[in-house]
């Protein structure tokens, strides 16, 4: 694959820079409740700074707010990223979804966003995949460059696309297969294995859009309702009782799923096996997420629930990459641009 132009390669010292970075983060009571995506945002930053950059504006969006919104300011987001990294160089403009004009890309809220400053880097992946005015209008107004962020996800995704070590393992699981089926089929044809858990597993079943077999579960956690303490039951996949639910995988299916992956050489994991958040129904991706950092595999991990299986578990440092975007990793992994890439000059 190829990459965009690093800001390693940026004439960095004395410039004013502009930096798109994903600062998405949870709040609680006026705090920052997850800084996990603050913290991923510092290498870019710290490389900024130590190369002499005169001003740092840092811009983001958090949450969906319909124009401005106390409840998504980004005061407590500053707040933590000043603790992580003090410099009085360094500011966090107000969340750039409080302008009618990010959304729709108006050239004029890119030329705002612009003015005044030498430079932009984007380095939030997590948004690449939206063509916004910061995202990918104001790419086409400043020298543009790709912060470490951005190059680490395109750099260890784009290895999926490649010529890949076999057995390649793809697991997806989560609700609609829908919002896979992209991946499922660009990655899916050419994977060895692909395993399907969660409610996908259900529509999977009943029909097969794809082209190429899957490996559906053998046994599932069934509940007579969709309740945290419902009655529940382990059924044969194929016999769930009449108006049940299968919300996790089976234990039979948890072991022969854990089997294949640790034989894989190559895994992609995107999607929990069931109702992850409910602690009777995480035993299924529980049993995965072990499975992917056992294996010994080159193994990418993307998408919400998986990715805060893998942190829970503590098991983030035995897999070879935790993808920070979601709908931008899925979309790279469909074959398709992201506008926040291609607006950047390729290196």
């Amino acid at each position: 694959m190829r990459l965009p132009r690093s800001v390693r390669d940026a004439d960095i010292a004395g410039k004013r820079v502009l930096v798109r970075a994903d600062l998405n983060v949870p709040l609680e009571n006026g705090r920052v409740a997850d800084d996990t995506r603050i913290r991923a945002s510092l290498p870019t930053l710290e490389l900024l700074l130590e190369r002499g950059a005169a001003e740092i504006a840092v811009c983001s969006h958090l949450g969906r707010p319909k124009g401005p919104d106390p409840a998504f300011a980004m005061a407590p987001v500053e707040a933590r990223l000043r603790e992580l990294l003090p410099d009085e160089r360094l500011r966090v403009i107000e969340n750039t979804r409080f302008h009618p004009g990010e959304t729709k890309n108006d050239p004029r809220f890119a030329r705002e966003l612009a003015e005044s400053r030498d430079l932009y880097v984007n380095d939030a992946f997590g948004s690449a995949h939206r063509a916004h005015a910061s995202t990918e209008g104001v790419a086409h107004l400043l020298p543009a460059y790709a912060g470490l962020l951005l190059l680490d996800e395109l750099e260890h995704l784009g290895r999926l696309l490649g010529d890949v070590e076999g057995p390649f393992v793809l697991v997806a699981g989560g609700a609609k297969v829908e919002d896979k089926l992209g991946v499922l089929q660009h990655l899916g044809g050419r994977a060895d294995t692909v395993l399907v858990g969660g409610k996908m597993a259900e529509q999977l079943r009943d029909e097969n859009p794809l082209g190429f077999p899957v490996e559906l579960p053998r046994d599932v956690v069934a509940a007579a309702a969709f309740e945290a303490d419902a009655e529940t039951r382990v059924v044969p996949y194929d016999a769930l009782p009449e108006g049940w639910l299968g919300l996790d995988i089976g234990p039979e299916t948890a072991r022969r799923f854990g089997e294949l992956i640790r034989e894989a050489r190559t895994i992609f994991w995107n999607g929990p096996m069931g109702v992850f958040e409910w602690p009777r129904f995480r035993a299924g991706t529980k049993a995965v997420a072990h499975a992917v950092a056992e294996a010994g595999a080159y193994s990418v991990v993307g998408g919400g629930d998986s990715v805060r299986a893998i942190n829970e578990l503590g098991l983030a440092d035995r897999v070879s990459w935790v993808s920070t975007g979601g709908g931008a990793s899925l979309e790279l992994l469909e074959g398709k641009e992201l506008p926040g890439v291609v607006a950047i000059p390729f290196g």
